[in-house]
């Protein structure tokens, strides 16, 4: 809703470093930007192709990244409204723990 405003946003391309691991013990990606702190409505788009990771592996890799600053009202707007949007994520389940 409030990206159409075209507020000046800023953009900047840095680099990165991205490490994802598809293994029994853990499957994440983690991506580390070099020398950018992100804050609430920032964006970040990682550049290049999509990395397909097999199973039992762990790669590192390093490219570019296109960080797009928010402005104020919207840096506004997702700290007012980020706890809600939050909540969507969650699950709960609540059962007697007795099996039927």
């Amino acid at each position: 809703m409030i990206e159409h405003l075209g507020l000046g946003r800023e953009k900047i391309d840095v680099r990165c470093i991205i490490e994802i691991e598809n293994t029994w013990e853990s499957l994440h990606a983690h991506v580390e930007l070099d020398g950018v702190d992100v804050g609430p409505g920032d964006e970040v788009h990682v550049q290049g192709g999509e990395i397909v990771v097999p199973y039992g592996e762990r790669v590192t890799l390093e490219r570019m990244a296109t960080v797009t600053k928010a402005a104020a009202p919207e840096r506004l707007w997702v700290r007012m409204t980020g706890d809600f949007e939050f909540m969507e994520l969650l699950e709960f389940s609540f059962s007697s723990g007795r099996a039927s």
